[in-house]
Formats: structure tokens, sequence, C-alpha cells
């Protein structure tokens, strides 16, 4: 991905621009074929060069035209014909835009792939469900990977629609009326470059189209975030349901040589926000002074970049965590018997209203007991079979069914079909 952004690529993508607007005039007539394949043949840049003519011209589009020609030679005067910077800028931005979104993607294929494997290599582990961090009911460790699994092909198809919304250039001039072009022009050119033309344009592709490139690159890092935060949970010293990989030589401290710590996770979970943030960027970008003004163009020069580079990163790491995360299934049993039965009252509860017990009554029932194991210790299941008001309502075959860590797990194949196909 830092390829993709380089000073190089960019103006290899603009040089990409200028030929195919030089071969389309030429179709036309508009330029000699001649001057066309000389221009084809000699022109060139060199980055160093353009950078000293821009500290003259401060333009950085004149200096990049201005290297071209001194290597082109007489043919140079067709370069640029009939363009605004604009136009070479924004229609190369798109390139580069969609190239950063197939290698995206080509990233989030091999964390899809580390999920899938991981979630049915799972899918029959129980773990302690959580809600607000307290222990709720059993689900299967799986079942996590399969949500993520869900969640990144939602980002995928945000991916494809942002590549989608950037790949469209423009070649309509200084105010995009197609004043010296027409803009048959435009079409052809950006056909050539396998874009789409902006239907209208103002002197520049509207940014709207940037700013959902960002906000969907925010929402992909978000979701990495969400991943390497369960991992920092699960890693916790009370917890240790799970854990980064932490190969021979690894130091967690400086001072505390036992110290394993989620250090790929937490640094996951901090490069996420400057994605966030710069998504923002974006959307600042959108609305420019009477149509068009530069404030985007020194935004965009470390957002675009910053932002496509990060979250390739990001991906790349997530997959690496995932795909290394060394599982601890009998610390998630050990979890599970942590509060002594209490996670099965829900099923107490019901089992409770099947027998004619009003919903009012049974949750009284079974949430005194629970108070009792919470505050004075002891065995949920014990003061369950103790209960007069209960055992007289359930026998003991039927309390112990509701006390079935199987029962919770029952249905875990066919959220897997649901996800999986």
């Amino acid at each position: 991905m830092g390829s993709v952004w380089t000073l190089e690529n960019k103006f290899r993508k603009w040089l990409d621009v200028e030929i195919a607007v030089c071969e389309v005039h030429a179709e036309d007539g508009t330029i000699p074929s001649e001057a066309v394949r000389e221009i084809k043949e000699k022109a060139d840049f060199s980055v160093e060069r353009i950078d000293e003519i821009e500290k003259v011209t401060d333009h950085d589009v004149i200096a990049f035209t201005t290297n071209l020609a001194e290597n082109i030679g007489e043919s140079a005067r067709f370069v640029h014909y009939g363009l605004t910077s604009s136009d070479v800028v924004d229609t190369a931005n798109a390139l580069l835009l969609k190239q950063s979104c197939s290698l995206l993607l080509e990233k989030t294929e091999r964390l899809l792939e580390v999920l899938k494997r991981r979630a049915f290599e799972f899918k029959d582990t129980p773990q302690i469900g959580r809600t607000h961090g307290i222990h709720a009911e059993p689900t299967a460790f799986g079942m996590t990977f399969a949500l993520w699994y869900s969640e990144m092909e939602r980002n995928r198809e945000r991916l494809e629609r942002a590549k989608e919304a950037v790949s469209v250039g423009k070649i309509s001039g200084a105010v995009g009326a197609f004043a010296h072009l027409d803009p048959s022009v435009e079409e052809r050119v950006c056909e050539r470059l396998g874009l789409r033309p902006a239907a209208i344009s103002t002197q520049v592709i509207q940014r709207d189209r940037y700013a959902e490139y960002l906000a969907t690159l925010g929402i992909v890092a978000s979701s990495l975030e969400k991943m390497a935060l369960q991992v920092r949970h699960w890693q916790r010293t009370e917890v240790r349901e799970a854990q980064e990989k932490f190969k021979t030589g690894q130091k967690g401290s400086s001072a505390m040589p036992h110290k394993r710590n989620p250090i790929l996770s937490e640094k996951i979970c901090g490069l996420a926000r400057t994605v966030r943030a710069n998504s923002i960027v974006g959307m600042e970008n959108v609305a420019l002074w009477h149509e068009r003004d530069i404030s985007h163009s020194s935004a965009e020069r470390m957002v675009l970049p910053d932002s496509s580079v990060t979250l390739d990163y990001l991906l790349a790491k997530t997959a690496s965590l995932l795909d290394g995360l060394v599982v601890y299934p009998e610390n998630m049993l050990k979890n599970i018997g942590a509060t002594r039965g209490l996670i099965f009252s829900g099923q107490l509860m019901l089992a409770l209203t099947q027998k004619g017990v009003s919903r009012e009554d049974a949750y009284a029932w079974t949430q005194r007991n629970a108070m009792k194991v919470w505050d004075e210790g002891g065995n949920y299941y014990h003061l369950i079979r103790e209960d007069t008001d209960i055992s007289s309502r359930l026998s003991n075959e039927e309390i112990d069914r509701v006390f079935d860590l199987k029962h919770y797990l029952r249905n875990v194949d066919k959220v897997f079909a649901r996800v999986f196909g």
C-alpha cells in the first residue's frame, strides 16, 4: 500500500491521465498523431526535478508539466491541452483510490478467511456470554468469530461501494462547463483509464465521494478495534480465556518480567482512532468556497495516504492477531462456573412459567436465590433444589435440564448456517 501513495506513483498516474487525453485528442485530429507518439516515447519526470521547479512556481502541476516539457521537447506544447490542474489531479486520484480499495479488499479477504476458520474451530466450545461486562448466559466461543465474519462481510460491501464511488474522473475544465473540450473527450479518457466520467463537476470532483471513502475506512477501522478490544478483555489476568501469541524472546515490561501485555491489540485500538479522525476531515472537505477552493487539497495529501496505509496495516495485523490467538477452553469452562450456577436463572424462570407460575412470581423466586449466592455464597443449583416453591413445581429431572449447558448451544449450527451458508 505504501508504494501506491509515493510521489513517484502519484506523478505516474498524472502522466497516465495526460497521455490518455493526448491520445483522445489525436483521434479527434486536435493534435498530430506524430506528436502523441513523441510524447509517449519521451515523457518522463523526476520527483527531485519537480520539487526543484515547484520551489519557484509554487504550483505542483505546473512543475510537473514543466519537467515533462524538458524531456519531451517541441511536442510538449500539446500536453495538458484544454485542461485545468484538477482535471489531472482528481482523475489521477481516482486511479490511486481505486488501486487502494483493491488492496484493502485483498486484505479484507484474508481476514475473512481467518475469521471463518477460527469460527468453525471453536463452534462447539462453551464460553460465558457477557453483557455490561457481567456474566450473562452461556454461548459458544466460535459465535464471536462468526459475528465478526458477518460484520467484515458488510465492510467488504462498504469497500466495494467506496471503490465504485471514487472511481470517477473529470476532464471538464476550470468550472466544469467543458469550455475548451467536448464532453466526449472526458468520456473516452475515463474509459481508457477504467473510470466513469462524473455526471457533473465544478473544477473538482465533488468531495462527498472522498468523504464516503474515508468514512468507510473509519467504519472498517472501528470493526477492527472492536475485535482487538475483545482480545484485550480475554487476556486480562482474571479472565484469561485467550491471549495474543507471545513469542520467544518477547518482553512485556521493563520493570515486571512476568508481564504478557496485549500490545498488538492496543496498537490496533490506538491506530483505529486516527483513521476515524481522518474521516472527519473528509466530511469537512465537502463544502468548498463558492464551488471550489484548495482548502481540501492540503488536507487530502495527508488523510488519503495516511488512512489508506493505516487501514491496510490494521487489516494485516488483525488477521495476524486472530490467526495466532492462543485460546484456553479450560479457562472458559472455569469462568462458566465462576458464578456457581447463576447463569441458568433465565432458563429456570421460563421453566416455572411453563408450569403455570406467573412471570412475576417466577422472577421473584429465582432472584431471591440468586441474591443469596451473590451475597452469601453457596451454589445456585443446590438452593433451587431446596426451595419449596420451586421444587414443588419442578421435578429434580426438570431442574437438571434447566442447568444443562447444551441447551444454550442447541441453535449454534443454525446461526452458522445463516452466516456461512
